[in-house]
């Protein structure tokens, strides 16, 4: 691909009257087909979004706060809340850190690729889009949805297989924003590269033996794929993308953390695209 832009099945719904004892949850599963949130942020933006919410369960005596205006907000909205002593509410958390509530949504609805790529030129922009390669820890995912809400991109694209997906911890740790972020998860990452490409947008690959990411052209339609935490963007995927950007070590450890590595990037593209 030629550059030339120097401008550069809908899931079952959460069905809360199944008879379901707390006690199941203990091993901190997560409920089959629904998705949990956990902590202040995360509901109260899934509330603001007008996200399909089953049932909010906050712990007994502790309604104080921004727990007091969120209660408010679902009982305007019609959603149920119930109140629990803590020993259920730590029996069905599954982030270790629920600030006191837990929101069971129907199960996240993942949007098409095409979806992600069609929003950005609806709005006239050249579509910028993070790509996780098998991205396993949900903590580093939350965080990526959560930059990249940041930075205005238009969509995240994960794999189904060999990662993790949008879970409680991912939720918890994105502030909120992956009830902003749309995310795609697709069969195959070097597959989804191939057709990103056709539509004319430029993978780039972050890679520690790339070119310093902040000498290299990021401008224009862009997708930028963000290895595991061990062994980084696989070579299929590697070999696919238009080239690779690094980030330069100057201490003794040789590696950042993934989010932070995106973070960084995803920043970079965000000041060659708004300061020219």
């Amino acid at each position: 691909m030629k550059r030339n832009n120097k401008k550069n099945e809908r899931p079952k719904k959460y069905d809360v009257n199944r008879n379901k004892k707390f006690d199941k949850y203990k091993d901190n599963t997560a409920f089959d087909d629904g998705l949990q949130l956990e902590g202040r942020n995360p509901v109260l933006e899934a509330i603001n979004n007008d996200r399909s919410i089953d049932k909010i369960f906050v712990r007994k005596g502790g309604i104080e706060g921004t727990l007091k205006v969120i209660v408010a907000k679902a009982g305007e909205k019609g959603i149920v809340v119930q109140e629990i002593d803590k020993e259920k509410m730590a029996a069905i958390s599954q982030s270790n850190n629920n600030q006191g509530i837990i929101a069971l949504c129907p199960a996240y609805e993942y949007c098409d690729v095409s979806d992600i790529i069609a929003s950005a030129r609806n709005k006239d922009e050249d579509p910028f889009i993070i790509v996780c390669d098998e991205i396993t820890d949900p903590h580093n995912l939350g965080a990526i949805i959560r930059t990249a809400e940041c930075c205005g991109a238009h969509g995240v694209i994960i794999p189904k297989r060999r990662a993790v997906g949008l879970t409680a911890v991912v939720s918890k740790t994105s502030a909120g924003a992956a009830e902003l972020v749309p995310v795609a998860r697709v069969t195959n990452i070097a597959r989804t590269v191939e057709e990103l490409k056709k539509e004319n947008i430029w993978v780039v690959c972050a890679d520690m033996q790339g070119r310093e990411y902040f000498n290299s052209d990021l401008k224009g339609p862009i997708a930028l794929v963000i290895g595991s935490e061990g062994t980084g963007v696989s070579e299929l995927v590697k070999k696919k993308s238009d080239f690779t950007v690094g980030i330069p070590m100057y201490g003794k450890i040789g590696s950042l953390n993934a989010s932070v590595s995106a973070g960084l990037i995803m920043y970079e593209i965000v000041r060659q695209r708004k300061f020219k």
